[in-house]
């Protein structure tokens, strides 16, 4: 990178349409305090308070909107007072946790509660399951049945809880422990290792509580240790400025080598993509579930013409990567020359922001014609911002004098590195839709670029989320061979899309595809395992619909309806980890 790409950022990057913003050295951290996603308290549904005050009021409907009953905020208010809100959800989830043991429960009723309403407040939990395993294990003797009982009056089940020290260790702490637990109940699909015992699909307010059960636990242990860290997501992921990751092809040798944790290590490899610019403590969550592994956050304008921040998350190797050739257009120019011959000069633009799902509408381009064609030489600076503040947002091309309009489909299919027709056949909305949910290829394909030494006659891909391929295609522009491929995708235009490129390519392996991952078990999993011996590479980028910064209603992280399926990208995983070391 020379000087002038690096500082392109402030003048041909908006940094207010899908990335929402940027500021140097933004930084994505766990927040310490323990507030719903979105701040905004949620009226419960048939839950009134007993106060007669309209804060006290908004501080009853906050905790019910998480999930507790009326009666248990109003009695946790009475206690410690509703200025004192940490206090009152500590208080919220000790009584969630103490429902699990008889003995606690009654010391609790004793304590808490007069004779005529004794245990009423606990009898409130509809949501959560009644537990009596610890029966079991009243004085236990081991070390394996100490953290069994810790769980299960955390409220899990004994089930629950020795499958988890299983899977983790015996070595593991509770913390790590609880944090497998919550990653297979999040991730609401059947796993193969909880058959024995149905439960209904949580609700929102029980993810937001188990979350904040977490939370709460892990303050705990940090005000245990003092100033000490935990080495979990207490450390600052940091968003690089420039967004290069650990290199690009004009500068590849930035960092070469990392020590990954023991259970990070392939096989299989595994890369996950996201928006890198999330909602705060997005990256530090993923990364903590994915084996506590760095981010590689890349901005794709380093490899093509277009702007794309996204976020990488795999145990690659980091050397050896080479680009795909020829080169892609670096520039606007180099992409679309005939456009120079229409383009102002107070335009400045090199580098188009990040390919969206839709385009500007007819009107839009109408109104920027009418507002400068009056105007003999440049117009005036207040038109001109406000054209290149429209062309930045919806990159706008010149095509004419004074006559912008948005990309075509097969502009964007070039842009993002996918053949010429990839889309071609399905709806121009479609097209749109699936461009802009797509990798770009060539950032991925430099990424995978490691691979092709490792496997020389062909690779076992399972493609997650797989949209119109893209992960597919970079391997098999690497001249990598793809023996066997399942590939699950909900949108059954997508699964046409990469159907159709795996017949016209010639493919010689074998395609599976599958509609959703939340249908995809251990069974399923060991079958396709079993019938071709395992996978080599995890790949996948979950939705964004709750990350982006374009969605300014539903922006709730990953517990956001459809970014929560990231849950399901780790449950898979981890599986797939699993059997394969009991094969071995």
């Amino acid at each position: 990178m020379d000087g002038n790409t690096s500082g392109e950022d402030g003048n041909d990057i908006d940094w207010n349409t899908e990335d929402e913003l940027e500021i140097d050295n933004f930084t994505l951290s766990s927040s310490s305090s323990l507030t719903v996603p979105g701040g905004e308290a949620v009226v419960g549904c048939g839950e009134s308070s007993s106060s007669p005050g309209p804060s006290n009021s908004k501080v009853v409907d906050h905790f019910v909107g998480m999930g507790f009953s009326g009666k248990m905020v109003a009695k946790a208010i009475q206690e410690h007072g509703e200025e004192n809100t940490d206090s009152i959800l500590e208080t919220l989830l000790t009584y969630s946790a103490l429902e699990s043991s008889p003995q606690e429960q009654q010391q609790v009723d004793c304590n808490h509660c007069s004779s005529d309403n004794e245990g009423s407040f606990l009898d409130d939990f509809s949501d959560m399951d009644s537990f009596s395993d610890n029966e079991e294990i009243i004085n236990p003797t081991s070390e394996k049945e100490k953290k069994i009982l810790s769980l299960v009056n955390m409220g899990y089940t004994v089930e629950e809880a020795s499958i988890a020290i299983e899977r983790c260790g015996l070595d593991s702490t509770v913390v790590e422990l609880t944090d497998f637990i919550f990653a297979a109940q999040t991730a609401r699909a059947e796993d193969v290792n909880f058959p024995l015992e149905e439960k209904p699909r949580p609700n929102h307010a029980y993810k937001k509580r188990k979350l904040l059960e977490y939370e709460m636990l892990k303050k705990k242990r940090q005000m245990r240790l003092g100033n000490q860290t935990t080495g979990e997501d207490d450390e600052t992921v940091h968003l690089p400025n420039p967004m290069v990751g650990f290199g690009i092809p004009s500068e590849p040798c930035l960092k070469t080598q990392r020590n990954l944790p023991e259970g990070a290590r392939g096989p299989p490899y595994f890369y996950y993509e996201n928006v890198a610019l999330a909602p705060k403590g997005v990256w530090t969550t993923i990364s903590r579930f994915l084996y506590d592994v760095q981010p590689e956050f890349v901005d794709s304008k380093y490899f093509c013409a277009a702007a794309r921040k996204r976020g990488y998350v795999h145990n690659l190797p980091l050397d050896n990567r080479f680009p795909l050739i020829p080169l892609p257009p670096n520039t606007i120019h180099e992409a679309f020359p005939l456009t120079r011959k229409w383009w102002p000069s107070w335009d400045t633009r090199t580098k188009l922001n990040c390919l969206q799902t839709c385009i500007a509408s007819a009107k839009l381009t109408e109104r920027i014609r009418k507002a400068i064609e009056d105007y003999d030489g440049e117009p005036p600076l207040g038109v001109q911002k406000y054209v290149l503040d429209e062309c930045r947002k919806w990159n706008l091309v010149w095509v004419g004098r004074n006559k912008v309009a948005p990309l075509e489909p097969d502009e964007v299919e070039m842009l993002l590195g996918f053949p010429k027709n990839h889309t071609r056949g399905i709806s121009r909305t479609d097209r749109y839709k699936s461009l802009g949910n797509s990798f770009q290829v060539d950032t991925v394909a430099y990424h995978l670029s490691v691979l092709r030494e490792m496997f020389p006659n062909g690779i076992n891909l399972l493609s997650l989320f797989s949209g119109i391929g893209g992960a597919e295609i970079a391997l098999h522009r690497l001249g990598i061979p793809l023996k066997n491929v399942v590939s699950v995708e909900k949108s059954a235009v997508n699964r046409s899309v990469v159907r159709s490129w795996w017949e016209q390519t010639n493919q010689r392996g074998n395609l599976y595809d599958l509609e959703d991952v939340q249908q995809l078990n251990g069974d399923s999993l060991e079958h396709y395992m079993n019938l071709f011996g395992g996978f080599d590479l995890v790949v996948g980028g979950s939705p964004c619909n709750n990350l982006a910064g374009s969605n300014r209603h539903h922006r709730d992280g990953l517990e956001g309806k459809e970014s929560s399926l990231f849950y399901d990208y780790f449950r898979i995983l981890d599986l797939v980890k699993c059997i394969m070391s009991k094969n071995n």
